[in-house]
């Protein structure tokens, strides 16, 4: 069933909203995947943050048109599925799991603020590290030089009553 103009018109605010807020977008063809399949894609999509949506081409050029993401429009031919988030690494990190485990979808492009990725670029941006992990690392790299410093002040003091205790003990044997 083709959608009417007003129909078109909410799903291309509806795209162009996710997009606004977007850092990545990663297209991806999905021919021959079964319902099960595509459905537990789309639970972990949720679970990670990612819009994913199965949508017309014409739509999404009509959408990505005066953005960021705008280079991507000529990579869109054939089905597509679409993944947006706002982390830069969640969609390509899950539509690459999701492809290595289901060989009915297969990567085509990505797209990040201005520029264009290929499948490659989409494979290694998966690689990379989320926003999370990345800052659990900051936060252990600048918490390991205080939490040195702290058992190195607390080393004297422990000498101290350490040398005690051995005189201690040393008088009580005498």
């Amino acid at each position: 069933m083709s959608l009417n103009r007003n129909e078109k018109a909410a799903v291309i605010e509806e795209v162009s909203g996710q997009l606004a807020e977007a850092q990545s977008m990663v297209v991806a063809e999905y021919r021959g995947i079964d319902v099960g399949s595509i459905t537990v894609l789309r639970k972990t999509a949720r679970e990670n943050g990612v819009y994913l949506r199965v949508l017309k081409n014409t739509l999404v050029r009509r959408s990505v048109a005066d953005t960021p993401f705008e280079g991507i429009s000529e990579q869109l031919t054939g089905p597509l599925l679409y993944a947006i988030s706002s982390d830069p690494v969640a969609a390509a990190k899950v539509l690459s799991d999701f492809a290595k485990t289901n060989d009915k979808i297969v990567l085509k492009a990505g797209a990040l603020p201005g520029s264009v990725l290929d499948v490659e670029g989409v494979k290694a941006l998966a690689k990379m590290p989320s926003r999370e992990e990345l800052l659990a690392k900051l936060l252990g790299t600048m918490q390991a030089p205080v939490a040195k410093f702290v058992r190195t002040l607390n080393e004297v003091p422990s000498k101290f009553v350490r040398g005690l205790a051995a005189v201690r003990d040393q008088k009580e044997s005498a």
